[in-house]
């Protein structure tokens, strides 16, 4: 359910201005980057502007269009969260709590609490993802992986917090936590005195005009959508206990969602927009979010963002108040493990961010196929054998079956058989991978006796030849220069990196794992360069 920034040099959006569309418009936005797409996925988008909303309803393969339409509703997964930000915002307005209280008095008395040094979690600390809470609690059993909090009760929840030893100072370090974002839709509703399902019924849902969203108990007219994997395989939905569901239980149609940006946009004033008001106001530095909202740079405007995934569902919502702009992208695809919707909707949000092209099923090269070939060790212990079967690869880990993995034109690799990511990494001494599952990204190390490759070695005055400035984006490029004998690359308002040469033109950053290729013209002059990193690929023209 993690908001994830999948770009190590992240992208700082600038210029491009936002205009109403037309569903027509917004519809072939959607066809380019979905139509064909090796997930099958469907999605639900909508844009709202001034009031007014464009709808499209599309599939990546057009013959199943008919899984999703106007009263499907979605799991929405975290951006749930900001909804409880919102009822956490409306009990603050009521004089009931202060973001500045301790968590503990929004708990039973006698609940065993960490600090650190004294310094005790505050509700601001788990707003922003600060609290040094685990990302998930101790007592959770051994969840069924396609559902993996059906069973978390409030007694273990509020148990696993005593099993946590902070390390740092509540406050002082980013970690994205559904641990405490749970316990903290179980503190709201006990403040309220009701149940989170009544409470997002009565504070939120009505009062913005959001008929048919729910968490457990759906309206009669709505029917739930079915959620995939994104090799097409339709999987289990996810269950919360209800006072626990604000971390990411809800459940909405498009409609409902286009109400709910309505509302942060203030399209109409209801007894809740105090709330929403108040949620949307910057509440830390490091990174810069509000109540649950992730706050983003756009051509010196702010926009809120918060993302939400699934087992089987992922969502995408984001409000440009300036602007008054918003956009919503509802999948019954989780697309976690491949970059999640990022693409689609920054694009949306501001046209000067690529829009991204269809993952396509595409044979992969036989170089790479055999560069791959190996043992590996996944961080966190687990072993893994990679082997080629004939133009494709498959993998074995330890003690389990062997498994045949698909190639996408994005450069990953995935089992066709479950939800996963083996994504090459090129270093200067051969190729390793990342194993992407379940939200998490786990470095694979070689550990059998393959030939370490020599590193590449270029002459100085080539080094020379690469120096200069590459925009990729409005705002956002690479700056190229040799310091001493090697080559560093910059992007805008970040560090200067070394590279290292894998081959003639092609340099790789472990450090962040990225590539860069550069382009020569007829002459052998180089004229561009393509960055690739985490399955995108931008592209510049030397200045």
């Amino acid at each position: 359910m993690p908001y994830v920034h999948t770009l190590a040099l992240t992208l700082a959006i600038a210029s491009g201005s936002a205009h109403a569309m037309s569903d027509a418009a917004l519809a072939d936005i959607v066809g380019q980057r979905l139509t064909g797409d090796r997930t099958s996925a469907c999605m639900a988008v909508a844009v709202v502007e001034h009031g007014s909303v464009s709808r499209t309803f599309q599939c990546a393969d057009p013959k199943d269009v008919a899984r999703i339409g106007s009263d499907t509703a979605f799991e929405i997964g975290s951006v749930s969260k900001t909804m409880t930000a919102a009822l956490l915002a409306d009990l603050i307005g009521q004089g009931k709590g202060s973001l500045d209280d301790p968590l503990s008095a929004w708990l039973p008395p006698g609940t065993k609490l960490p600090d650190y040094q004294g310094k005790p979690i505050l509700l601001r600390h788990i707003v922003t993802h600060t609290s040094g809470l685990p990302s998930l609690p101790s007592r959770m059993g051994a969840p069924d992986m396609t559902d993996p909090y059906a069973k978390l009760d409030e007694a273990a929840l509020l148990a696993s917090l005593g099993d946590v030893v902070l390390t740092a100072a509540p406050g002082t370090k980013f970690e994205y936590s559904n641990f405490a974002s749970m316990v903290l839709s179980y503190a709201v509703a006990r403040r309220a005195g009701t149940d989170m399902e009544t409470l997002l019924k009565q504070r939120l849902f009505a009062p913005l005009g959001m008929q048919h969203a729910y968490l457990n108990a759906a309206p009669a007219e709505v029917r739930a959508a079915v959620g995939h994997t994104p090799n097409g395989r339709p999987t289990s939905a996810w269950h919360f206990q209800t006072n626990l569901a604000g971390v990411g239980g809800v459940r909405a149609t498009l409609d409902d969602m286009a109400r709910y940006v309505q509302g942060q946009l203030d399209t109409e004033t209801t007894s809740i927009s105090p709330a929403l008001q108040r949620s949307q106001q910057k509440v830390s530095d490091t990174p810069p979010m509000a109540m649950n909202w992730m706050l983003m740079p756009v051509a010196g405007r702010t926009v809120h963002v918060h993302e939400g995934g699934t087992g089987g569902f992922s969502s995408f919502v984001s409000f440009d108040r300036e602007k008054r702009r918003g956009v919503v992208i509802l999948s019954d695809t989780t697309w976690n493990s491949i970059g999640s919707l990022g693409s689609l909707g920054l694009h949306l949000v501001d046209a000067s961010f690529p829009l991204g092209e269809p993952r396509r099923d595409i044979p992969a090269d036989g170089t790479l196929l055999d560069a791959l070939v190996g043992e590996y060790q996944l961080a966190g212990g687990m072993k893994m054998s990679v082997r080629r079967k004939g133009d494709a690869l498959e993998i074995q880990p330890a003690g389990q079956g062997t498994y045949l993995m698909g190639y996408d034109s994005a450069g990953d690799f995935y089992p066709r058989d479950f939800d996963a990511v083996l994504r090459p990494q090129r270093g200067a001494n051969g190729h390793a991978f990342i194993w992407m599952q379940m939200g998490a990204a786990v470095p694979a190390t070689r550990i059998d006796n393959a030939t370490t490759k020599p590193a590449f070695a270029v002459e100085p005055a080539t080094l020379r030849e690469y120096e200069g400035e590459y925009p990729l984006v409005p705002g956002f490029g690479l700056s190229v220069k040799v310091q001493g004998d090697a080559l560093t690359v910059q992007g805008t308002g970040q560090p200067a990196l070394p590279v290292q040469a894998v081959e003639r033109d092609v340099f790789v950053m472990e450090a962040v794992g990225a590539e860069i290729r550069f382009e020569r013209d007829a002459g052998g002059k180089v004229i561009a360069l393509a960055l690739k990193q985490a399955g995108q690929t931008l592209r510049g023209e030397k200045q």
